[in-house]
């Protein structure tokens, strides 16, 4: 089956420093479940899992600044 099925999307979440961190997966949880893999705990301890924004490609340049 073919991977476009099934569409991902990008989330930024905030973080407790002010920054955001981008995130990549079919829903919210899921993009956490895959940022958990990348992450440390000490670092999963710093996203404020409630707080995100979904975001396309061509907005991401937008928050190039704001990413921790």
């Amino acid at each position: 089956m073919s991977s476009f099925s099934n569409p991902h999307f990008m989330y930024l979440f905030d973080l407790k420093n002010g920054k955001k961190k981008l995130a990549y997966g079919q829903s919210p949880e899921d993009a956490l479940s895959i940022l958990s893999i990348r992450l440390t705990q000490e670092e999963m301890n710093q996203v404020l899992t409630e707080r995100f924004i979904r975001i396309n490609q061509r907005e991401l340049q937008q928050y190039v600044g704001d990413l921790g």
